[in-house]
């Protein structure tokens, strides 16, 4: 394992599009990382965002919704919206909700998109910080268990993998 390796799987984990579910697989599969490897530099990189960015948004969100029209009117009719379909929610079920939306592999989940919903609904830093990074500890289980599970089969089956 190379510095550039570790560098390149903390990047693309912190990136907002990848994020671990991409850095999992790059690692294991093309760099040769064990899961368990793959996993904690993944889940590291994917934190970074997490910590740093509620923090961020709480400060800067303000700003963007004095920038000048159409911006400031895109920016406040999109937070209206999230804020109409995920208050009730959150006023269900409570900050909680943040682990499910960001541990979810799927298109436009993960920590950076959790991190714009507890912006948008209110949640300030120090509550949403410990549950999204519950919901990425989550997603790097769920992506590594994936990722092993393909290397499995393509090894069952017979078919290698590139590397």
């Amino acid at each position: 394992m190379h510095a550039v390796d570790l560098v390149s799987v903390i990047g693309i984990a912190a990136a907002p599009i990848g994020e671990l579910r991409a850095a999992i697989p790059f690692a294991i599969v093309k760099l040769g990382f064990s899961w368990y490897e793959a996993m904690l530099w993944a889940l590291l990189g994917n934190m970074l965002p997490v910590l740093i960015l509620p923090w961020i948004l709480d400060r800067v969100g303000l700003v963007m919704l004095r920038l000048p029209q159409p911006i400031r009117g895109f920016l406040a009719w999109r937070l209206e919206r999230i804020r109409a379909s995920g208050r009730p929610r959150v006023e269900k079920y409570g900050r909680i909700v943040l682990v499910p939306f960001v541990a979810a592999p799927l298109p436009f989940t993960g920590a950076w998109t959790g991190c714009l919903a507890a912006w948008a609904l209110d949640i300030k830093p120090k509550r949403s910080i410990p549950y999204l990074a519950l919901g990425v500890l989550v997603a790097s289980v769920i992506v590594t268990l994936l990722t092993e599970l393909g290397v499995s089969l393509s090894l069952f089956s017979g078919s290698e993998l590139v590397h």
